[in-house]
């Protein structure tokens, strides 16, 4: 029987000892009350919360768990390293080892340099642009997530304009748009941010058109600025090395993590030569920077990427719980609007404008034993094999029947609601 009874406590003790309980942690005051917010462990495919409910997970923590929790062959080779040591003086010799693996992997890539979040990955690609040619402005579409610092954050609190003073916006998939911004900052553009595939919360996502991708590579060689792919999220989900490979468009720089330790801390930028003047000069360090146990992870899991078919079996779950949903949705008779890659699917429902069906379903889900977010996209991972999404598909099929029989007594997430309502002031 499924209880958030710790849960409850846990969250009534933290709020007493940490701000709002979890931060701002993937916005999870946004979630339903019955989401957990604290988890006592995970394997494969699934995860426990603190109340010992089991969930298949389809959040994969917020997109690390690329092969599934706890994967044998990253995990062993994780211990290896870490009985010989993690953090030390200096980076143990196998961060050459990882380096000359990112360069044979990915095909932009000439070198590469190691950090611990996608934010410090995005922000090290922010300075290295501004340090190629001693220019200011950086190119970033509107409303997209390239991290958590003051200059890319969401949220505005404690940020002032200064910190956003050389931040021009675009609109994201519009080549004109891009245009604009070089034909009005002339000489002044020192890099251009793109997101390999729209994928924002609480909308659409989808993915951008050949012209974009172009377009934005054109101008950055016409303009000698550097193209960023920002693919901490997408990584190695969409390709086997950078997201906008498939396009036959190269970036100078990508910003690389979420997955590429299966689960361990590292992140990385890698790029090409063009750049590498400006990799010299700019100072960039931190002190678990060069900690080897999360080199030792991603070195077995870029193996795990190159001899396994991780890529073609998430791609087949995630189009098979893609079809299946919708059968289901269409038979209870929902509109659930499924976009993105199947891989890191988003699922929202058409003519829930306040997000309360959404956020129904999904808590139906949940107490099924099914782990879906109500409004960011979803991760499939390797261990979501065939007996895992029947699994996720009865749970569903039953959560779209309990859902009909609430529908006249759905409330809005009152958070929520005052975050629309915040936006449309």
């Amino acid at each position: 029987m499924w209880s958030n009874k710790r849960a409850r406590e846990l969250k009534e003790r933290a709020e007493k000892v940490i701000p709002n309980g979890m931060y701002g942690h993937e916005s999870t005051r946004l979630l339903p009350e019955e989401f957990p917010q604290f988890f006592h462990r995970a394997e494969g495919a699934r995860l426990w919360d603190a109340d010992g409910n089991s969930y298949i997970d389809y959040v994969c923590a917020y997109g690390p768990n690329l092969f599934g929790h706890g994967y044998a062959p990253i995990e062993e080779a994780a211990r290896r390293q870490q009985a010989l040591g993690d953090t030390m003086t200096g980076p143990s010799e196998i961060m050459v080892d990882l380096a000359e693996a990112f360069v044979a992997q990915v095909q932009h890539a000439d070198w590469a340099m190691f950090c611990k979040n996608g934010t410090d990955a995005t922000t090290m690609a922010m300075t290295l642009s501004r340090a190629h040619r001693g220019r200011k402005i950086i190119l970033y579409a509107t409303g997209t997530y390239h991290g958590a610092a003051p200059w890319c954050t969401p949220r505005p609190a404690g940020i002032i304009p200064e910190d956003r003073a050389a931040i021009v916006y675009y609109d994201y998939n519009d080549p004109q748009s891009l245009e604009d911004a070089f034909r009005q900052y002339d000489g002044q553009i020192a890099g251009v941010f793109a997101t390999p595939i729209r994928h924002e919360v609480f909308v659409d996502n989808y993915e951008p058109s050949l012209e974009y991708a172009q377009t934005a590579r054109r101008l950055c060689d016409e303009n000698d600025a550097l193209l960023i792919v920002d693919d901490v999220r997408a990584g190695f989900r969409l390709a086997r090395g950078c997201s906008w490979e498939p396009l036959g468009v190269l970036p100078d720089l990508a910003c690389f993590g979420k997955c590429i330790a299966n689960g361990y801390p590292i992140s990385a930028v890698l790029g090409s030569d063009k750049a590498r003047g400006a990799a010299k000069e700019i100072f960039v360090t931190g002190s678990f920077w060069f900690s080897a146990t999360p080199m030792a992870a991603a070195i077995e899991t870029l193996k795990q990427i190159r001899t396994t078919d991780y890529l073609e079996r998430t791609r087949a779950s995630g189009d098979r719980l893609r079809a299946g949903l919708e059968a289901q949705a269409a038979a209870h008779g929902f509109s659930l609007r499924q976009t993105g890659p199947s891989v890191m699917p988003q699922m929202l429902f058409d003519d829930d404008p306040d997000f309360r069906v959404g956020y129904a379903w999904t808590v139906e889900c949940l107490k099924r034993g099914s782990y879906i977010h109500p409004y960011h996209n979803q991760f499939i991972s390797y261990a979501h094999d065939d007996a895992v999404i029947d699994e996720t598909l009865a749970a569903t099929d039953l959560a779209f029947e309990a859902l009909k029989g609430r529908m006249g007594s759905l409330e809005p997430h009152p958070v929520l609601m005052q975050l629309l309502s915040a936006k449309a002031a």
